[in-house]
């Protein structure tokens, strides 16, 4: 599943060295006794100034706890969250630097579009003059200067969604969280609003801590992920890395498609291993973790990086019989049973056999890692 990158990334402001959030030895637990819960265990990561930062994982994680957290909507059991260098663990919501976009956006619906942007000013005290002109300004900034006037239950979902980012954006807070506010809108908005928050994040200098299940989401606009499970982050990564460069084998199968092998390594060398195949051939892979040691190992490699060619060709690394092929548009996924065992997907972009064909794979060793399981 690659992904273009988006038409802002790079734009505007760059995160910085500075850490913003950080989270240290952070453990949240629910209930008691039988019934006590472990949403996070033990969970540590730096968030950077002026970084698009996502917490990536399936349904029950860990991710919006952590974002809840952050926020002050809970406290955690053990550990602390600093802020720009500040404990806030004793610092109510209301008193955090800190801004929430909610998947339901919670947008007054008897107010216009421009009150709902001015109404946590106003809160705030700060003079109308002031009020006016952050709220013009926001009105330019997320293009709906033209529904100023407009009631926000009047309007589309995507443009709900845009106010609640302006009334979010509008104090200029440190950080701004944002719990899968895409989720309720169409692919086509959802894909448009993606570039929409990147470009926002860039301008305003805020970093965004953003939460979602959806991995071209996380890849299409992060400057780092955070992939969860569990309770637990995986690994922490730019979205290069962590799409070709999966440390564990939750995080290589959880984002995007990818093949998975059962192999068997028989010696380490240096950051690679020496790994025999089930059909006998030996292949060299690079290790995911220094900690990965000779003996049954799990070898990933993406379908767009498998090749096929002729049985008798040299360069195989194995042989295998489509199965079938599965065009999708821009391309086509054959799926190859292997000799002695596995099934392995290429995907390519031409011409490509019938099933029952016998093909050569080619397994190139630099797109082949050796994961942690």
């Amino acid at each position: 599943m690659p992904v273009e990158p988006s038409a802002t990334a790079g734009a505007g402001k760059t995160a910085s060295s500075r850490t913003m959030i950080s989270v240290d030895r952070v453990t949240k637990s629910f209930g008691s006794g039988n019934h006590l819960v472990t949403a996070l265990d033990d969970v540590s990561v730096k968030i950077r100034e002026n970084e698009f930062f996502t917490l990536l994982g399936p349904s029950g994680c860990g991710k919006t706890t952590l974002l809840r957290l952050i926020a002050g909507f809970e406290l955690p059991t053990s550990g602390q969250i600093l802020l720009d260098g500040e404990e806030i663990g004793h610092l109510p919501p209301y008193k955090r630097p800190v801004n929430t976009v909610f998947q339901n956006y919670a947008l007054f619906p008897h107010m216009t579009v421009a009150q709902n942007i001015g109404f946590g000013l106003e809160m705030q005290g700060k003079p109308k003059a002031d009020v006016d002109k952050t709220v013009q300004k926001m009105l330019a900034m997320v293009r709906m200067e033209h529904l100023a006037g407009r009631r926000t239950d009047q309007l589309s979902g995507g443009q709900q969604q845009r106010v609640a980012l302006a009334r979010a954006l509008a104090p200029h807070p440190k950080v701004l969280l944002l719990d899968e506010p895409l989720s309720a809108l169409d692919l086509k908005l959802r894909k448009e609003m993606q570039i929409e928050l990147k470009r926002l994040q860039s301008e305003t200098g805020i970093t965004f801590v953003f939460v979602t299940h959806d991995q071209e989401e996380a890849l299409t606009m992060s400057d780092r992920i955070a992939v969860m499970d569990t309770g637990h982050i995986l690994q922490v990564g730019d979205p290069k890395e962590i799409y070709d460069r999966p440390a564990r084998r939750f995080v290589a199968d959880f984002i995007g498609d990818i093949n998975i092998l059962n192999a068997e390594m028989t010696a380490v060398k240096g950051d690679v291993g020496e790994v025999k195949l089930a059909s006998g051939a030996t292949i060299t892979a690079r290790l995911s973790s220094a900690s990965v040691q000779p003996g049954s190992v799990s070898i990933a490699i993406r379908p767009e990086n498998v090749g096929l060619c002729g049985v008798e060709d040299a360069a195989r690394t194995a042989i295998g019989t489509i199965e079938n092929a599965v065009y999708f548009g821009s391309g086509t996924n054959t799926h190859i049973a292997l000799d002695g065992g596995g099934t392995i997907v290429a995907r390519n972009s031409g011409e490509t056999g019938a099933p029952g064909e016998r093909v050569g794979v080619i397994l190139p060793d630099r797109h082949l890692q050796v994961l942690i399981d």
